[in-house]
């Protein structure tokens, strides 16, 4: 390949710069089993599967704010986190200023397959989304558990996602599991925008604690590592404002390129599924699945759920 190349994407041309630049070297563990041997890819392989995920990935990020992770020199590079759009984006790139303390900060938002195409090839490896949208910012619709692990043990992950399905059930809140690409899992529960964030990260943590209180020797919501001991962290922090989450289909940061994705409940019982099961070479397979099917059209009210929960607790 030479140093440049032109795509077209939709209604645009994307220029790829250096796509033959290696991002995730080949010596790293591709499968998480601690042999080595994950496989290299290059901008160009990054740049192909964004292109392709595309259409599945876009429903997740159109009008939201995103913080995107850049690795301009591969995995064995330096890496920034960027909120700030950058003044050399191009101008048909959407963008979304919202407050902050002491200002602004205007962050891009990916409407497009080209804007997807165009943060790969400036090695925007993973994106991180905002849980509400650009009209209503202060306003999420959509709640998220991060189940962390004390230790890289999938089978603890998957037990206390096992817990948290069932309280949700009992709620009538429905929910879908994502592997986040590392060591656990998102569950994230579809809601209705009509609460600010305080309101919605506190009835997280009122769940959160009910698991907890039924679970105490497995489950902790002790923000501290070393207050945690060997029990898994039910993580509700990005519940907040200007917090982000890791976007669904998005590539992590880590060897072998594995990828933050979206599953059924039947997959994730499945003993071949863990954290990094999906990668950059078949994620889009699984996303042609459609594993989220309908989850995410309706947002729930949180009122009758809240009722709901006193009543559990008595």
């Amino acid at each position: 390949m030479g140093d440049t190349q032109s795509m077209r994407v939709g209604r645009r041309t994307v220029e790829i710069h250096r796509p033959d630049k290696v991002l995730f070297p080949a010596d790293g563990d591709g499968d998480g089993d601690g042999d080595g041997g994950g496989k290299e890819y290059t901008k160009g392989d990054l740049v192909a599967y964004y292109r392709a995920v595309a259409p599945f990935m876009l429903p997740h990020l159109r009008g939201r704010p995103l913080m995107v992770e850049r690795h301009p020199d591969g995995l064995d590079g330096p890496m920034f986190m960027q909120k700030n759009t950058p003044r050399h984006y191009p101008d048909w790139i959407e963008r979304v200023e919202v407050p902050k303390e002491g200002g602004t900060v205007v962050h891009p938002v990916c409407e497009d397959a080209a804007t997807l195409v165009y943060l790969a090839d400036q090695a925007c490896l993973t994106l991180h989304r905002w849980l509400s949208r650009t009209g209503s910012v202060d306003r999420p619709d959509r709640l998220v558990f991060d189940l962390d692990p004390a230790v890289d043990d999938f089978e603890q992950v998957r037990d206390a996602a096992r817990n948290v399905r069932e309280l949700l059930d009992e709620l009538q809140l429905p929910s879908v599991p994502m592997t986040t690409g590392s060591k656990g899992v998102h569950i994230v529960v579809p809601v209705n925008g009509r609460d600010d964030f305080d309101a919605v990260r506190d009835f997280a943590g009122e769940i959160a604690d009910e698991l907890v209180r039924a679970h105490p020797e497995r489950l902790t919501t002790e923000a501290r590592k070393k207050d945690r001991g060997d029990r898994l962290y039910l993580d509700i922090q990005r519940n907040a404002y200007a917090q982000t989450a890791v976007a669904p289909y998005t590539v992590r940061a880590r060897p072998g390129a594995p990828v933050a994705t979206p599953l059924t409940w039947e997959q994730l019982d499945d003993p071949a599924v863990d954290a990094r099961r999906w990668t950059l070479a078949d994620a889009v397979e699984q996303a042609r699945t459609n594993p989220w099917a309908g989850a995410m059209s309706r947002g729930r009210a949180l009122g009758p759920a809240r009722r709901r929960l006193a009543a559990l607790r008595g």
